[in-house]
């Protein structure tokens, strides 16, 4: 059962795949093309200078270089690796890879964090995966070799930083911790965003009201909320909601773009729904009955 406090946390934390959803969308609809890199960077960097002013906090011992590897691995490379398959892949295509990832962190958690691997997990995330290629994939969806290879490394980069971001819980405010993992995801994207694709292109409004989305909305607010909810819940709860993200990326194509939503996307939409609510029934052991003493009356 869910305790009021645990569904609230839940839901809050919902709200980050469902943002993260609204990508592709972002990405085809207001970003220049062929730019993966520069999404990237300008997703995370000025969103994490953000929260670092407004918290006044920065890193102290250890954490300069944990906030550098899980910056890289939650926001620098997995963003990276996202907008590529943004820009080379169909959405169906990258979301069917990308939900891989519950299986990756509930093995991940068992080998790092000494959870128990169980076989109600396995079966959710198996059913998570064939819901969302129901939701998401066509047959005449094409495969762009890097575009999956990004897909997979996304997946596997991200499954990494949830799992090491619930090892490592930071005693500094929650969105200090957000900021500096934001911040040095931006700094490790920099350098290459810059040898691989060159100088800024000119500007649209369009382009401009897209990266502000995708920095406030899309890494500010939704990375706090993660990390919230990754303080809160198991590694394997927190990353089953990323199952929401497919189910929002469809919705909008078919309420903004006119996209055909056939009965079979129904269903997988409906599978992934109950994929999400199975991830997050803890069954609760039976109470053992205890016998009460005897009182011998002599």
């Amino acid at each position: 059962m869910l305790s009021n406090r645990r569904a609230l946390i839940l839901v809050f934390t919902a709200i980050a795949p469902m943002f993260w959803g609204t990508t592709y969308l972002v990405t085809t609809e207001l970003l220049p093309p062929h730019r993966p890199l520069l999404a990237a960077f300008l997703r995370a960097l000025p969103a994490g200078v953000l929260l670092v002013a407004i918290t006044r906090v920065l890193p102290r011992g250890s954490w300069w270089w944990r906030s550098l590897v899980l910056g890289t691995l939650n926001i620098g490379a997995f963003n990276a690796l996202l907008f590529v398959c943004a820009y080379r892949l169909p959405g169906g295509v990258a979301a069917t890879v990308g939900a891989i990832q519950p299986v990756l962190v509930a093995l991940l958690s068992a080998a790092l964090l000494r959870q128990r691997l169980s076989l109600h997990t396995v079966l959710t995330a198996i059913a998570g995966i064939f819901g969302v290629g129901l939701l998401v994939l066509r047959a005449s969806a094409r495969l762009d070799g890097w575009g999956v290879l990004a897909a997979v490394g996304g997946a596997v980069v991200m499954a990494f930083g949830v799992v090491l971001s619930k090892r490592w819980t930071s005693p500094a405010p929650l969105l200090a911790t957000t900021g500096w993992q934001l911040v040095a995801g931006g700094l490790v994207l920099l350098p290459i965003t810059v040898l691989v694709e060159g100088s800024l292109p000119d500007f649209t409004l369009r382009n401009v009201a897209g990266y502000a989305y995708l920095a406030l909305f899309g890494s500010a607010v939704a990375y706090a909320l993660w990390f919230r909810g990754l303080r809160e819940l198991a590694p394997t709860e927190v990353t089953f909601l990323g199952l929401l993200s497919p189910v929002v990326a469809t919705t909008l194509g078919w309420l903004v773009l006119n996209q055909h939503l056939a009965p079979l996307q129904a269903l997988g939409g409906l599978i992934v729904l109950a994929a999400l609510i199975g991830a997050q029934i803890r069954r609760t052991p039976k109470p053992v009955a205890v016998e009460e003493p005897r009182v011998l009356v002599g």
